[in-house]
């Protein structure tokens, strides 16, 4: 690639002389004044271009030359290769726009590092909850120690931390031997509230070593095959079964499963926006409202935050207690979970990451969430 100048009594006309010599193929290199009136001389400005072809007959241009020896002075063109250098800056810029708050997100004081971009991404393609990516953001700017910014892996490592800090767990405490809980499962149709209390009754009745004594009592008697779906698992595992069609039913079927330690109560599944059927668990509860019953709302991980929050805002009736999320193996995206946790300040009680009963049940932990998180994917343990 050679270097070449073309002088003119002004930038335009040192300019054209540079376009009619090589036409588009030359990259201007730099354009400044080289002599002035002012001085006693005629304004001159020189443009210095870049050209790969050197078979061209120039007429106004000379090439940039050194001198490589003093004393047998010898006129040697210099060549420059600017492609790299231009991969370079164009490599820059793409990363610059990278950093560039999403103008629709309304946060426009806050410009991301180039260390934190691909993390960046990352909370964006999760579909991370956009207030609260810039809060993590901002904190970790300010808070992450310079020596680190370098180092991606402790880059992630520090995001993991701050995510573990806002992601609220239960953890699992298996009750001893005389204790007894009640959970009842609620949440919209579809989502896997069933399958779920499968997989938890086979799980405290043969899984933990301590073989405990579980019933199941299910109030879902309007959708078709809900009890028999049930029964069946009740019967391979050996469980009592309870089928409750009125409220003032569930007192004796609790009474008839005085005896043991779990007791897992399904419900009919409805839309969130079907406020009546919501109401009528109510009345269930209400019937045996001296009884700790700990309510789980049950969610499917591949839905909208926003989804959630509907979900959330109508079942919240129920005086929720703790998170049970659902099809973590139908979904990439895990961002929305962890806002909708952190933002309604419920704590998560298992994953469920297949239809496989016993087996796709994991006990909640921030860390298998936040692989998840990290991958795009459900790594199944």
């Amino acid at each position: 690639m050679n270097m070449l100048s073309f002088l003119g009594e002004t930038p335009t006309i040192a300019l054209r002389k540079a376009q009619d010599e090589c036409g588009e193929d030359a990259i201007v290199i730099s354009t400044k004044k080289i002599s002035s009136v002012r001085d006693g001389k005629k304004d001159m400005y020189e443009v210095i271009v870049a050209l790969e072809d050197d078979a061209k007959e120039l007429k106004y241009a000379k090439k940039v030359v050194s001198q490589t020896d003093s004393k047998n002075p010898r006129v040697e063109a210099k060549f420059y290769d600017f492609r790299e250098e231009i991969l370079k800056m164009q490599d820059a810029i793409m990363q610059v726009q990278k950093t560039l708050w999403d103008p629709k997100s309304q946060l426009y004081d806050l410009t991301i590092p180039p260390e934190f971009v691909d993390i960046y991404n990352l909370f964006e393609d999760n579909e991370f909850d956009q207030e609260m990516t810039y809060t993590i953001m901002k904190k970790t700017i300010k808070q992450l120690p310079v020596a680190l910014k370098s180092n991606p892996k402790k880059v992630n490592n520090f995001f993991k931390l701050i995510l573990r800090r806002i992601i609220p767990i239960k953890q699992e405490v298996p009750l001893r031997k005389h204790q007894r809980k009640i959970v009842m499962m609620v949440g919209p149709t579809g989502v896997g509230k069933t399958t779920t209390i499968a997989k938890l009754a086979a799980r405290y009745a043969y899984k933990l070593g301590q073989n405990y004594k579980v019933g199941i009592v299910t109030l879902d008697s309007f959708r078709v095959g809900a009890i028999e779906q049930l029964q069946a698992y009740t019967n391979i595992m050996r469980l009592p079964l309870e089928v409750v069609k009125k409220p003032e039913d569930l007192v004796e079927a609790l009474l008839r499963l005085k005896d043991c330690n779990y007791i897992f109560i399904d419900t009919a599944g409805s839309s969130q926006y079907d406020v009546d059927k919501i109401e009528m668990i109510n009345e269930y509860q209400e019937r045996v409202s001296e009884l700790p019953i700990e309510k789980v709302l049950v969610l499917p991980a591949n839905v909208k935050h926003s989804d959630l929050i509907e979900i959330y805002a109508n079942y919240s009736r129920l005086n929720i207690d703790f998170l049970t999320f659902t099809k973590l193996d139908e979904t990439k995206s895990f961002g929305n979970l962890i806002s909708f946790a952190h933002k309604t300040k419920k704590s998560i009680t298992y994953f469920s990451i297949g239809q496989n009963v016993p087996d796709d049940l994991i006990v909640s932990d921030s860390s298998f969430l936040i692989d998840c998180f990290m991958n795009n994917s459900c790594i199944r343990k």
